[in-house]
């Protein structure tokens, strides 16, 4: 008795699909050998090393190795969340990545949009030269810039408020905890403004411009036009960035932090999740708590780009 067709075509689907698979790789096999180093980078220094958080559920010692040191479980999880400085290692992680995100966010947005504006192409050239240079200068050198600039001997910012009248002595800026905050947002969106604009920039210059002709043929001023027209066109790409922000919420900065914060007296202020690490991990040598305290702040920043997604996915823009 002969068989059904369907039954004895079944594999034919999957079998010219796996052989297209190997032919489209046959034919690009150029650009495949360009993305193998790159490939090879990913796995040697982002996946390969993650057999490492193993030490979070163990009392790691360097003598005896990942495979002897004892294995403790939840143990260093539990020293975390008990500890007597999650309250203020939370509190200030959030409170800063908030700031930097409120006021750091839309920043580069709102610049790109301005530059788009400027009719003079010699004055949009200087100010992208000066807002983009910062970016690539180190935060050992921001750093030294904010405390010369800060400091109570020959500080610029007390020399002109007290020559114009607005104190009488010097204010010790980086010694008192109340300042601390905004002086980190505000080095922060100062060295980042320029180089997070030009990707807006680009998405900005991709806009159709029959777009703003239609607009100003029925009399739109130049302040509807970026809020009609650019703003919608470049949304997707803010949601994208946008996604990324929240994902990267508990990372509120380690380089900055430690060199500002330098001060004992900025501790209640300044210590930070990645500090903390680095303060217990480092220089303690407390390297499972680290790393558990680590892996704490990977699982949670992961949840939040995927809720983060879920909410843009509604929108009609998302990563996946």
């Amino acid at each position: 008795m002969r068989e059904p067709p369907a039954m004895i075509r079944t594999d034919q689907p999957q079998a010219r699909l796996r052989t297209s698979l190997v032919a489209a790789w046959l034919r690009q096999w150029s650009l495949q050998l360009m993305v193998l180093p790159a490939l090879a980078l990913i796995l040697v220094f982002s996946y390969f090393p993650m057999y490492g958080v193993i030490i979070a559920f163990q009392n790691y010692s360097v003598f005896k190795g990942f495979w002897v040191s004892p294995w403790v479980g939840l143990k260093h999880f539990s020293d975390f969340f008990h500890s007597p400085e999650l309250y203020v290692v939370m509190r200030n992680t959030l409170v800063i990545s908030f700031l930097k995100l409120f006021f750091g966010f839309p920043a580069p947005i709102l610049l790109a949009i301005l530059l788009n504006e400027v009719r003079y192409k010699w004055f949009k050239q200087i100010v992208q030269t000066i807002t983009y240079l910062p970016h690539f200068i180190s935060w050992v050198i921001v750093a030294n810039f904010a405390i010369t600039l800060l400091s109570t001997d020959n500080g610029s910012l007390n020399m002109l408020l007290q020559g114009i009248g607005v104190i009488d002595q010097p204010i010790p800026y980086l010694s008192v905890p109340h300042y601390f905050w905004t002086i980190i947002v505000t080095t922060n969106v100062w060295k980042e403004i320029g180089f997070a604009s030009i990707v807006y920039l680009a998405a900005i210059a991709s806009i159709d411009p029959h777009l703003y002709e239609s607009a100003a043929m029925d009399g739109a001023s130049r302040f509807r036009m970026m809020y009609l027209i650019t703003l919608p066109c470049i949304l997707p790409v803010v949601v994208i960035f946008f996604i990324l922000a929240i994902g990267n919420l508990l990372n509120a900065g380690f380089d900055d932090l430690l060199l500002l914060g330098v001060n004992p007296a900025l501790r209640d202020v300044s210590d930070v999740i990645d500090t903390y690490v680095y303060r217990l991990g480092i220089r303690l040598n407390r390297y499972s708590f680290a790393t558990a305290v680590g892996l704490f702040k990977a699982v949670v920043s992961v949840g939040l780009l995927t809720l983060a997604n879920f909410w843009a996915r509604r929108s009609g823009n998302s990563l996946w």
